[in-house]
């Protein structure tokens, strides 16, 4: 069974740079093969790996919806929106990407969301390691029909309002039945040394620090140049953070 990397937070606090760089340290690991899953519905999860997204399954959702009647003569809606599942991953040697895309429109989209969740399920046991980049409210891992997450870390920036959404997702948790291993919050954009308020709510919270990133110039860099964040050189500073945690979480 694959095991399950998730990251959630408000938007804006690098939770995407933090999945990208985690899939970067797998695949250069050899942790392959690994699923990349952008259950963000502000999708961008691709552009951070330099990648194009032709489809989502939001877009899948809404053509089917559409068109019901659409299905090709001789094969049934299952199978039907199992194929087009395939068609929408993104595949690379060392992993794949997998893009949920837009949420729901007006309409009951319940018959057409849990053949999509069971086969994005079933897609994951395929894989060694499967990355969730999340929206806040966690709504595509609450869908898992397993509710396992070995690892959930919960990111924010340097930040009293990032680190009081990180309360408030942790504060969700238990509604949402989710079985979950490790817990931990990641900083990113964090200072050498952090302030006595910000370390104070994390106490009041009572989540571990997995990670600190400090400020890494060469992200912006990266990000005017589109070049991709996996290709960062291995002494960038996100990069060294990011290893040294997974070093202690993720067995050699």
């Amino acid at each position: 069974m694959s095991k399950v990397i998730a990251f959630a937070g408000k938007g804006g606090v690098g939770k995407t740079t933090v999945a990208t760089l985690v899939v970067r340290h797998l695949s250069r690991n050899g942790k392959t093969p690994i699923l990349a899953v952008d259950a963000d519905p502000n999708s961008n999860l691709g552009e951070t790996m330099g990648l194009e997204v032709p489809q989502t399954i939001g877009d899948i959702r809404e053509t089917y919806m559409k068109d019901p009647q659409g299905v090709p003569s001789g094969m049934d809606k299952v199978n039907y929106l199992e194929m087009l599942v395939e068609q929408a991953l993104i595949e690379r040697p060392e992993f794949d990407l997998l893009v949920m895309g837009r949420q729901e429109g007006q309409g009951c989209y319940c018959m057409v969301n849990n053949i999509l969740n069971n086969f994005s399920d079933k897609l994951a046991a395929s894989y060694n390691y499967l990355v969730v980049d999340n929206e806040a409210g966690m709504e595509h891992l609450s869908r898992r029909t397993s509710g396992k997450v070995d690892m959930l870390y919960l990111v924010t920036d340097y930040s009293l309002r990032g680190l009081r959404a990180v309360k408030r997702i942790y504060s969700m948790l238990d509604s949402l039945k989710l079985d979950i291993g490790e817990l931990g919050i990641i900083v990113s954009r964090g200072p050498a040394q952090l302030g006595e308020a910000f370390l104070q709510e994390v106490a009041e919270i009572g989540i571990p620090m997995a990670a600190i990133i400090p400020d890494d110039p060469a992200l912006l860099e990266f990000d005017m140049a589109r070049k991709s964040l996996l290709d960062l050189p291995d002494d960038s500073p996100s990069v060294v953070a990011i290893e040294a945690m997974l070093k202690k979480a993720v067995p050699a």
